[in-house]
């Protein structure tokens, strides 16, 4: 294995891809140049007709991909920011999601949207908010979010593999982030929670950046003499029901770490799943923890105070801990 940054193993999923695969090609906005380090370089390799620089119209970008992956190419749509996502939405929720169940399964929708998703590096509301929670709420869209480089890889040519529409979302504050990644090709699959921390007296589930903070709140906590047990999902939708409820079952204490909103978060569903799932078998209320409710901040120190931190984490399983 080799030591690579999460930028450095999304560079190379791509690359290998397309080697792979005629059919695999990359369009959005100044990708040619690469704006962002994880499409930077393609262009020299594979030219201007498979690494396509497009117009600033989201709607319209997606639309195109949508149109190539039902005419048997199999696109990747850098949208560069979640929240230009909201531009696309029509194009998402209403044909990407819906094709392939309104007509039958007589056609494939094999598309990767690609999207830096949340904050971190203070780019201000425009910039930095979560949005996964609401692609969650739409059927037949897949939505992935990797916390490290290895995972991110495997994830994403799993979803270009595909047969259904993909959405990948990372965060810039995990760009720098590095860990050992396999020489050798791999998939992870869809949908396949991983145990980042095992642990017996509390569950914390999370995805992306906030897999950190959940293993920063983990590791003080130990020191208390509470061991608790950090799932990462790496897929929101689906996600991976059976690894919670599992360690649920074992714990009997569950703690929801999610950046996103707390109305309808996707800690909200984790949540309810287990209320309704496993509720004989729980020894506390579950816990949630999550963004302020207010429009992300441009101040990096307001930022950090709206987001989830370790205190936050740490405060919702001593609350948890509080139940005999």
């Amino acid at each position: 294995m080799a030591r690579k940054t999460y930028v450095a193993a999304i560079q190379e999923a791509l690359a290998e891809e397309m080697r792979r695969d005629p059919r695999v090609f990359l369009m959005g906005e100044d990708v040619r140049i690469g704006v962002f380090p994880s499409t930077r370089g393609l262009h020299a390799e594979f030219g201007g007709k498979r690494v396509i620089d497009t117009p600033i119209s989201e709607l319209a970008v997606a639309g195109a991909g949508i149109g190539a992956a039902v005419n048997g190419l199999r696109p990747i749509v850098d949208l560069m920011f979640g929240t230009f996502l909201y531009l696309a939405f029509d194009q998402i929720a209403n044909q990407a999601g819906a094709m392939r169940f309104m007509y039958g399964g007589q056609t494939n929708v094999p598309l990767v949207l690609m999207a830096q998703n949340g904050a971190g590096s203070s780019a201000g509301h425009h910039h930095s908010q979560a949005v996964h929670q609401f692609f969650m709420n739409m059927p037949q869209i897949k939505v992935i979010m990797p916390s490290t480089p290895t995972d991110g890889k495997g994830l994403l040519k799993s979803a270009i593999r595909d047969d259904n529409p993909v959405l990948f979302l990372h965060s810039l504050s995990l760009g720098g982030k590095r860990s050992d990644v396999p020489e050798n090709e791999y998939l992870i699959p869809i949908g396949e929670a991983d145990i980042k921390r095992a642990g017996s007296d509390v569950t914390i589930c999370t995805v992306g950046p906030t897999v950190y903070t959940a293993l920063g709140a983990a590791k003080t906590l130990s020191r208390e003499g509470i061991e608790a047990e950090v799932i990462d999902l790496r897929s929101l939708s689906p996600w991976d029901k059976g690894a919670v409820l599992d360690s649920v079952a074992k714990t009997g204490r569950f703690v929801a770490v999610d950046e996103s909103f707390p109305s309808c978060s996707a800690a909200s569903e984790w949540a309810a799943t287990v209320a309704e799932a496993v509720f004989s078998q729980l020894k506390a209320p579950v816990q949630r923890v999550t963004n302020k409710d207010v429009p992300m901040p441009f101040s990096p120190a307001l930022e950090k105070a709206v987001l989830p931190g370790e205190a936050d984490v740490i405060a919702a399983v001593h609350k948890t801990m509080a139940y005999s």
